[in-house]
């Protein structure tokens, strides 16, 4: 899967750099770099340490500054933007509370240990597929979950290297924004979230005219909706429509404008629009993410994640903030890519 993944860093201009992993899916996310005299700072890390490690190697190639990060500015706490926080020693992390508590709450070593067992379970096949159903039917049902969740999980997760990394949070939290000098250059932090996770932020670097969306935009692919409310993503979209730029980096998926945020935006009123109508009509969260179709959308990758959306809208719709289940909402994302297969 590595082999398959296109690599390559953007110079974008005036001492700002991108990095993408395209075409972007699950855990081939994006990072960004600013350098301004002999001071830089980079946005995210990558999804295991050596993958990092490969990006700051490419990254210092073309800028010496690089060799030496002052600082490290984390735009969530999703592993595939911090895992390799380690792999930038000596530098300030910055991240929000919410991307801290995210980061705390879901390790590498965690993903490490649900592979261990999805590859165990695999290596039963239909015994572990029996023992699944026997156990659901008293009640206990996280093998089964395990089953149907590692079927579409591990071959998403199986080349990233989640051993050997402890959690390296930000040593530095700010709420609403915050600027930073790069050299002479100003950099602006913009806290967006709770939207895509607790803790979304945004970098923007007047400047250089380029903003850094982190998972607020995944470009040609459906976003995910792991925290919401949705309200606040779609402000945070018009919000950023408002700034004076000309490149956006997404948080995955290749280089692009605000148009792009505008269509994510649009995505969001639509899909809610379709999943309020079917909770009003008394269909069930899994039925209603089954029955949208969102054919305009049709050509985005990852359509799986259509699940996860519909689930955390229904969770919106009832007032439910309790804690999310993700093994469950893995399964039923394994279950609608098996339907539209």
């Amino acid at each position: 899967m590595k082999s398959e993944i296109q690599r390559e860093l953007h110079d974008l201009g005036g001492g700002a750099f991108a990095y993408t992993q395209l075409p972007g899916s699950w855990g081939w996310s994006n990072a960004g770099l600013v350098t301004d005299g002999s001071e830089s700072l980079l946005i995210d890390t990558l999804f295991d340490r050596a993958l990092t490690r490969d990006m700051l190697v490419t990254m210092r190639d073309a800028a010496r500054t690089a060799e030496n990060i002052g600082t490290l500015v984390n735009t969530h706490g999703n592993g595939d933007h911090c895992y390799g926080n380690a792999e930038v020693d000596g530098a300030e992390i910055i991240g929000t509370p919410g991307c801290v508590q995210d980061l705390m709450e879901s390790p590498a070593s965690q993903n490490a240990a649900l592979l261990r067992a999805s590859r165990i379970l695999g290596s039963l096949g239909w015994g572990a597929r029996a023992l699944g159903r026997v156990l659901n039917t008293v009640g206990i049902d996280r093998v089964a979950l395990l089953l149907d969740a590692s079927s579409f999980a591990l071959p998403l997760f199986e080349d990233f290297d989640f051993g050997n990394n402890p959690p390296v949070p930000p040593t530095r939290t700010f709420e609403g924004e915050l600027k930073l000098k790069v050299g002479d250059k100003e950099v602006q932090l913009i806290e967006v979230g709770p939207a895509h996770t607790l803790g979304d932020a945004v970098v923007y670097v007047p400047a250089d005219r380029v903003l850094f969306t982190g998972d607020i935009l995944f470009k040609d692919a459906h976003p995910l909706i792991w925290r919401g409310p949705v309200a606040n993503w779609i402000r945070a979209c018009d919000r950023l429509c408002e700034l004076d730029v000309d490149v956006v980096v997404p948080g995955h998926g290749p280089l692009t404008d605000l148009k792009a945020l505008a269509d994510t935006r649009h995505y969001l009123e639509v899909l809610s629009q379709e999943a309020r109508a079917r909770y009003d009509a008394g269909l069930g969260a899994e039925e209603a993410a089954w029955d949208i179709a969102l054919a305009e959308f049709s050509h985005w990758i990852d359509r799986e994640r259509v699940y996860v959306n519909v689930q955390t809208l229904y969770r919106e719709f009832r007032g439910d903030d309790g804690p999310l289940d993700v093994l469950a909402l893995f399964a039923g994302m394994a279950r609608l890519s098996r339907r539209d297969a």
